[in-house]
């Protein structure tokens, strides 16, 4: 009949969006929702902070030493009197960098060593597999302990007492954070790799760096994603022990973990001094933990939400 039209099935139902739909998934886990607010409005304290909040963090007041929290300093002082929201929020920015920086660092390797060994067919792939058996066999803690006293002095010459700390610190715990994203890789590799739209790509002559870039990698970074979340907080908890045992960054630099360490002595008396720098490195783990269920939750297709 004139003037009638028929809605088409895309109309009726709008247009799909893969990024629509893992939102759509996404957003069904509130826990996951809740924690990125969290983690945002951590994420902004730390950055736009200063900018806010202009104490000094090496200000020394000895007569306000150990107070409590108040107007004046909300998360209260320590033994010298330094304002510890101050110090939170320089050291703040530390521990994060340094959980995204070893995330990266252990998502490249990984990656790289189990797209490697996902791909191979022969030997290649059964030894890089037996290496990341054997670190995986490793102690973690004390290995991580033997490096940063080994070459921590040397890196603090080349690049200054932070910046060699930092790049010892992001570089060993990325460095032996890998090899579970390398298994996973691999596994999702031999996996993908047989599929019908590989073998298609394979018959038309597409090169093995091709078949992996264009069609088996995109397919195999959800995993990847959900492996670096939880390495993100696996390498603040990591940094937070090292700076907790002296062995972190300088006393001068408060990262979160250091703050931990210097409040030690002072809990019957100031338990505000731990309190904060603990809470925090808390909601940080916890709250990227929950990230990653919502985040596996979205980017596993063969989940029905």
């Amino acid at each position: 009949m004139a003037g009638l039209t028929l809605a088409s099935p895309s109309a009726e139902r709008g247009v799909y969006s893969p990024w629509r739909e893992t939102w759509r998934r996404y957003s069904r886990h509130r826990l996951a929702v809740v924690s990125a607010f969290l983690l945002l409005i951590l994420v902004l304290a730390v950055v736009l902070g200063p900018f806010v909040w202009r104490v000094k963090i090496n200000d020394i007041d000895i007569i306000a030493g150990m107070q409590g929290p108040s107007l004046a300093h909300p998360f209260g002082t320590d033994d010298l009197g330094q304002d510890i929201l101050a110090r939170m929020i320089y050291g703040g920015r530390i521990s994060l960098a340094v959980g995204l920086a070893a995330m990266l660092v252990s998502v490249f390797i990984g990656t790289l060593i189990g797209a490697l060994a996902g791909m191979s067919r022969g030997a290649l792939g059964h030894g890089l597999m037996w290496l990341t058996d054997l670190f995986l066999s490793l102690p973690q803690l004390p290995l991580l302990l033997l490096l940063i006293y080994l070459f921590r002095d040397g890196l603090k010459q080349v690049f200054g007492p932070e910046g060699g700390i930092f790049i010892l610190i992001v570089l060993v715990i990325g460095g032996l954070r890998w090899m579970p994203v390398a298994r996973l890789v691999r596994a999702q590799f031999l996996s993908i790799r047989e599929k019908e739209f590989v073998e298609a790509a394979r018959a038309l002559g597409a090169s093995p760096v091709r078949q992996v870039v264009r069609h088996i990698l995109p397919n195999a970074v959800g995993p990847v994603i959900i492996a670096g979340t939880i390495d993100v907080a696996a390498a603040i908890i990591a940094e937070s022990t090292l700076s907790f045992l002296g062995l972190g960054f300088p006393p001068d630099t408060p990262t979160w973990g250091r703050l931990l360490y210097d409040a030690k002595d002072f809990l019957d008396i100031g338990p505000h001094w731990a309190l904060f720098p603990g809470g925090a490195i808390f909601i940080a783990v916890v709250a990227i933990n929950f990230i990653g269920d919502g985040l596996r939750d979205a980017l596993d297709a063969r989940r029905v939400i």
